[in-house]
């Protein structure tokens, strides 16, 4: 990829993590309401289990390859695969505190637990091979059950349409783009680096989300 390219991917990872944890604040900041402490954590946690591995990524465009660095991306991977299923724990939480949660059945609720559950262990297993260039399998296998709950939890938006005047129905759309442009990732960037640029709209749609908790805050 040319060098110009890796630089403005690197300039945009360092404002999208800057953006996480500025924003994470000014949610803890009005952390007395707690959607807002909910969002907060959200945020962060995001931002975190990211950092894991878009350091290492900007110190890799930079630097170059080395062994050492391998080894974060690696990391980086495996923690950014538990963060993202965090925050959509999270983010049903949020739904659950703004929303009526009789609304929706529990064996749906219990669908959206067992599957955050799936998706969890199924990253644990040493199978996934995170260090060793993975496992095809397991990699179809962790991200389907993601998928899965990542459905659930746009199901979980769009039902509630406008209810309180949120706008937060296009919390779906934004779940479905984050997919759209992730999945392709998992199955083509190794053998076609260039798809690995969808990354920067799926994390666009990611801080969309965000920013539909910043409006709450003028709500």
């Amino acid at each position: 990829m040319p060098k110009g390219v890796l630089v403005g991917e690197s300039i945009f990872d360092i404002a999208y993590l800057l953006f996480a944890f500025i924003t994470s604040g000014i949610f803890f900041s009005h952390g007395a309401d707690p959607v807002f402490f909910w969002y907060g954590w959200l945020t962060f946690i995001l931002g975190a289990g990211d950092a894991f591995h878009l350091v290492p990524r900007v110190v890799h465009h930079l630097r170059g390859d080395s062994e050492r660095g391998q080894w974060w991306l690696n990391l980086g991977l495996i923690v950014s695969s538990l963060t993202m299923t965090v925050f959509y724990i999270i983010l049903v939480r949020i739904w659950t505190l703004l929303f009526d949660p009789t609304s929706i059945s529990s064996v749906f609720m219990l669908l959206v637990a067992l599957f955050s559950f799936i998706r969890l262990a199924l990253c644990a297993f040493p199978q996934n091979k995170w260090f060793a260039g993975g496992d095809i399998k397991w990699s179809f296998a962790r991200n389907l059950a993601f998928l899965v709950l990542g459905g659930l939890v746009a199901f979980l938006y769009a039902s509630i349409g406008n209810t309180g005047g949120y706008g937060l129905w296009k919390m779906a759309v934004a779940i479905v783009i984050s997919f759209a442009c992730y999945l392709p990732v998992t199955i083509w960037a190794k053998t076609k680096p260039a798809v690995g640029m969808l990354m920067i709209p799926k994390t666009l749609a990611y801080i969309w989300m965000i920013a539909m908790g910043l409006a709450l805050l003028n709500v």
